[in-house]
């Protein structure tokens, strides 16, 4: 592993949240985690009833969490040992601002952990992480149904981007799309 690499897991590592959230850890995800992140991939997209679009496999996640060229990053948040939560992230970047940004795909607390402030600490691990890491913004999606994820984030001073529409290419179309032209 790098030393770029060990300096930013320790980084990542660190204690503040455990005094936010008494029993409440946040670490980064290592390869043994696998397994476990993939099972909360899939919990969350029974919760998200997107069960039907999930193909990731453990095999996937080693090589593009975990590879000689990782795409994103996971935190892993325990409750007094157990695993609660997850957040994968990665780096985007913003051309107006002229500086990188952190994209959370995915954040998931387990239902029995929730409402013990495990989302707010894992929220605000990843904007210590953004501020430490030279970022100026922290953004995500939240499906517009999840009425509960929406009031939780704004109450954080998180703004819904309404003027936008999110476009996507993927499957036969991506496929279609690649050898045009």
């Amino acid at each position: 592993m790098s030393e770029e690499k060990n300096r930013l897991r320790e980084r990542a590592s660190g204690s503040a949240d455990r005094r936010e959230t008494p029993g409440f850890s946040i670490r980064p995800a290592i390869q043994d985690d696998v397994p476990l992140i993939l099972a909360l991939i899939r919990e969350l997209a029974e919760y998200e009833k997107l069960t039907h679009e999930v193909s990731a496999t453990e095999d996937d996640l080693r090589k593009w969490l975990f590879g000689k060229h990782p795409a994103a990053e996971v935190l892993i948040g325990e409750s007094d040992g157990q695993p609660a939560a997850f957040a994968l992230f990665f780096h985007n970047f913003s051309t107006f601002l002229g500086k990188p940004g952190i994209y959370l795909e995915d954040l998931y607390v387990r239902p029995e952990f929730r409402g013990q402030g495990l989302g707010k600490a894992m929220l605000a691990r990843l904007a210590r992480l953004a501020k430490e890491r030279g970022c100026g913004r922290l953004e995500w999606w939240v499906l517009d149904w999840n009425e509960p994820a929406i009031r939780f984030y704004e109450s954080l001073g998180a703004v819904p981007m309404d003027e936008w529409t999110v476009y996507r290419v993927t499957g036969a179309a991506l496929e279609e799309l690649a050898v045009r032209c």
